[in-house]
């Protein structure tokens, strides 16, 4: 019986977008450029999100039927086989398999076994910084200890042995042998990862030939499954009513910095010593991006915009939130088809007994979302690390959409209370706390990409309200019936825009969306329940006192008492990656108050008078 590889038509988009390495029934594949993409596709509605990316549609790929009624020749997101290098587990021979030697239906088999054995892709790769993907060259690596004159020697490309040694263990028993008559040369794998002077072909697999380019960047050999071959950039926006919103458009955040008191200094200086400074008071009172005051200045001046080459990359990830914010805070909510919301409250409006009332008093609005359509798009990817070189989704840079794929889910959004977070702010502990945090993040190489969403400057507020979504997402996958990977956060915690709230919401390349679970727990008194427990479960980590020490841990240090046993989350639920938490500024800690602080004390002290009354 002839198998079926499916994908399904969200993945096309994450996690197996283009570009991405899929392994499925011991065989491995890689995702075309969406030039390969069949005409037959999906188009997908985000007016907002295609402004901000400067692209003209979405589509998605053709999505996938059932057994019943699926038919093999229906065309698909294209993916090819990858790496070409498969060995037979039985005789150990190598083969370079090509795209002729494909038969529909059929995996590959060894022609030198009876009977014809499934073949094993190499679990190695190479890869390179400028975002290409290609085969080791193992007749060289077989020949890398001889000399040029050695190697030149022997006749044969493609006589290679991936043989497996009884004597050694590990990458040590591994080795890559030629057959070649009157050759032999041999090399185990114990020191294959890293780099080792190999030539990139300057392409990705699906490219051909005449597409590659000369690639100076070292290429680097990898596990086909390691963690950094493939970093997707994917952004996301929520299908929000635009006609009631009152949301700040481009054209009228372009008004604010022309009646700015900065701007015609910063014109007449654009050039000079003063100019970042002029910036600086321009972006912190509007909120614009030095996008759009290049693109102003270049209007006013006649200057020439920066290089495509030289644009911050915080343009790379557009910043959505302003109209989301608006429309989850409007005083009467709007409603559309795909975004359905309504108030709701913690129902602790008549309690006066701690801890409830003190929670009651620190978070303000809430709003449950009924249902929300979110369309994610994939505009590119990069190897190696994230803030290397960006490949384009259309490596033929001809076409002027992105694939792209909607999803329909429910959320639950809850804001702090404005007065009582702005008063905590001020604090001289609290801002301490996050300038340290504000220095790591300064000196990461994510800085352009993290200011996106946190504004032009880390808040303590965004911390807190980061790490409190994470919070709340892990104690949610305990009660919501959901887990933790398939929650996602949205944190609306920009100063600059007055926010001060987050939306936990999921999605599920579904019409009809999801089941209502996690809607039902944003009911009273459901949330508030789940809000005190995930506050006491905060309190305490099981690598404490560890974690909650910590002056620096994660990726770059720029976490502070935050870890996987307390709150990290998988990386498809995080905007950041896992990055700028802090649960000390929750609930509290070494000389740093938290905002919720008081409501952990007061309900450790409830708990143990309960305790002591129901004690004989």
């Amino acid at each position: 019986m002839s198998r079926r590889l499916r994908v399904r038509q969200a993945q096309t988009v994450l996690p197996f977008g283009v570009g991405a390495v899929l392994d499925i029934q011991g065989e491995s594949f890689v995702a075309t450029g969406i030039g390969d993409w069949p005409k037959l596709r999906q188009p997908v509605e985000s007016p907002r999100l295609a402004a901000k990316l400067g692209v003209s549609a979405f589509y998605a790929a053709p999505s996938t039927t059932n057994d019943r009624y699926d038919r093999p020749e229906a065309a698909g997101a294209p993916y090819i086989r990858f790496p070409t290098w498969l060995f037979c587990g039985s005789c150990r021979r190598m083969v370079r398999w090509r795209i002729a030697d494909e038969k529909p239906g059929t995996p590959p088999r060894c022609p030198s076994c009876s009977p014809l054995r499934q073949l094993t892709p190499m679990r190695f790769v190479q890869i390179c910084a400028a975002g290409h993907l290609g085969d080791v060259d193992w007749w060289f690596w077989a020949h890398s200890r001889r000399d040029a004159a050695e190697r030149q020697s022997c006749t044969s490309r493609e006589q290679l042995r991936f043989r497996v040694s009884e004597r050694a263990a590990g990458l040590e028993a591994l080795s890559v042998t030629c057959t070649a008559k009157d050759c032999g040369a041999s090399r185990d794998l114990l020191d294959v990862l890293g780099t080792h002077g190999l030539h990139c072909s300057g392409r990705n697999p699906w490219q051909r030939a005449g597409e590659a380019v000369a690639c100076g960047k070292p290429a680097q050999i990898v596990q086909r499954t390691a963690g950094n071959l493939y970093y997707p950039v994917v952004h996301s926006a929520l299908d929000i009513p635009e006609g009631d919103t009152p949301a700040t458009t481009d054209q009228a955040l372009a008004a604010l910095v022309i009646e700015n008191d900065m701007w015609i200094p910063l014109c007449r200086a654009s050039a000079g010593p003063r100019a970042d400074a002029f910036r600086e008071i321009i972006r912190e009172e509007t909120g614009a991006d030095d996008a759009l005051l290049d693109a102003l200045l270049a209007e006013e001046t006649g200057a020439a915009l920066p290089p495509s080459g030289e644009v911050s990359t915080t343009s790379a990830r557009p910043d959505l939130s302003r109209e989301e914010w608006a429309a989850f805070t409007a005083p009467t909510p709007p409603a559309t088809r795909d975004f359905a919301i309504r108030d709701a409250t913690l129902g602790l409006a008549q309690e006066s007994d701690e801890p409830w009332a003190g929670l009651h008093h620190r978070v303000g609005r809430i709003v449950l979302a009924d249902r929300l359509r979110e369309v994610r798009a994939l505009s590119g990817f990069s190897r190696v690390s994230p803030d290397a070189a960006i490949v384009p989704a259309d490596t033929a840079r001809r076409l002027k959409w992105l694939p792209a794929v909607e999803v329909f889910g429910e959320g639950i959004f809850l804001t702090l209370d404005s007065a009582r977070l702005t008063d905590w702010e001020k604090d001289d502990d609290v801002r301490r706390r996050v300038a340290g945090m504000r220095t790591d993040l300064d000196g990461s190489f994510r800085k352009e990409q993290l200011s996106g969403l946190t504004g032009t400057e880390l808040s303590p507020r965004f911390v807190l309200l980061h790490t409190l979504a994470h919070l709340l997402i892990r104690q949610l996958a305990f009660e919501s019936g959901y887990t933790t990977a398939s929650l996602r956060e949205r944190v609306y915690a920009r100063p600059e825009h007055d926010q001060y709230g987050i939306l936990v919401y999921t999605g599920a390349g579904d019409a009809e969306g999801t089941l209502g679970g996690l809607v039902q727990q944003g009911e009273s008194p459901h949330l508030a329940e789940t809000f005190l427990r995930m506050i006491e479960a905060a309190a305490w980590c099981s690598a404490d006192p560890l974690c909650a020490e910590h002056t620096g841990q994660g990726f770059g240090n720029l976490n502070r008492a935050a870890c996987h046993a307390c709150a990290l989350l998988p990386e498809t639920s995080c905007e950041t990656g896992n990055t700028l938490l802090d649960r000390a500024l929750v609930i509290g800690g070494d000389r740093v108050p938290g905002y919720f602080e008081s409501v952990v004390s007061s309900a450790r002290a409830a708990a143990a008078a309960a305790l002591e009354q129901a004690q004989p």
